[in-house]
């Protein structure tokens, strides 16, 4: 019975690192592109993927702004990236994306101290509810309008530092999301309820309009040299879900600690669609694993909704 037990123990290990090996296991950027001499954004870069991708950029050799809102952590992050990259280019500026005034505040303040950007690499998310400074539901605030109206302000430099490119990261949880104007319109939020389950609803909202604010972009820069990619980062092991309650982490952990893969080969995909070069023909696309998605659901390119989007987070941000 015992050797039993033991066999099959064996077989089932012997499995799982099959599946790590092969369905889990992510691809990784191959792009060898040295960066001297570019900057580089990135939010929510003290932590898990973002953390990961702006020490690589500043490996290469690029001037890295860690765009984050906990000043603490962020200055934590900035010396650990200085000690392991080599480069001293390693900057935190404050950044609260739940407040619209926050995000003027950092976009002034970067136009007025870099003379050119390289890469924006809107890779901040969250998990949790609430509202935000200015009344917008949490998520829809942090995940999408904050970024949106980021990178609208720093359109200009994008383009007159080109080459350049603006890097969504997103999620495939795209696929579950859909937009609800009424809802936004009328109270602010995606959708209505506050449950763990409502909030990973609202989570696959705030990705599709990811997904979409990135094909709309690229229509928007035809003929510019700034191009953009959205994309999928894995089912990686990261802190978006430190808040959520007891019950959804009983379920939710042991998914994560038996087939998450780490911030490392999360944030692939994301240095493949900054860094690629001969990639500027896909701009607008979606991209998994460091390829574009053959097989985009229809509502993530359609044309109508995107332009619909762009229009009310212009209204929700004041710039019309």
């Amino acid at each position: 019975m015992l050797l039993l037990l033991l066999l099959c123990g064996a077989l089932l290990v012997g499995l799982y690192f099959l599946l790590h090996q092969t369905f889990l296991k992510l691809a990784r950027c191959k792009s060898d592109v040295k960066l001297d001499g570019k900057t580089a954004i990135v939010t929510g870069s003290n932590t898990g993927i973002g953390k990961t991708t702006a020490l690589d950029l500043a490996r290469r050799g690029a001037r890295v702004i860690l765009a984050c809102r906990d000043k603490q952590r962020a200055e934590a992050a900035v010396q650990e990236i200085t000690r392991e990259s080599g480069n001293s280019q390693v900057i935190f500026m404050q950044l609260d994306l739940a407040s619209l005034k926050s995000v003027r505040s950092f976009a002034e303040n970067f136009l007025r101290s870099e003379t050119r950007l390289d890469l924006l690499i809107n890779n901040a998310g969250l998990l949790l509810g609430g509202k935000t400074e200015d009344g917008f539901g949490m998520i829809f605030g942090v995940n999408h309008l904050g970024h949106f109206l980021l990178t609208v302000l720093l359109l200009d430099r994008l383009k007159a530092s080109g080459p350049s490119r603006v890097v969504n990261v997103a999620s495939r949880a795209y696929k579950f999301g859909k937009l609800d104007f009424n809802c936004l319109t009328t109270h602010r939020e995606l959708s209505l309820g506050s449950s763990d389950y409502n909030l990973f609803q609202k989570y696959g909202h705030s990705k599709l309009c990811n997904v979409l604010f990135t094909y709309e972009l690229a229509k928007r820069l035809q003929g510019s040299k700034v191009s953009c990619f959205s994309l999928h980062p894995g089912f990686i092991k990261t802190e978006i879900g430190r808040n959520s309650r007891f019950l959804w982490n009983l379920i939710t952990l042991p998914l994560i600690f038996l087939f998450a893969v780490d911030s490392e080969s999360g944030a692939q995909t994301t240095l493949h669609c900054a860094l690629q070069p001969g990639i500027e023909h896909l701009s607008g696309r979606y991209f998994d694993n460091c390829s574009p998605e053959l097989n985009m659901e229809e509502k993530a390119t359609d044309d109508a909704t995107a332009r619909k989007l762009w229009e009310l987070s212009e209204t929700f941000c004041g710039l019309e």
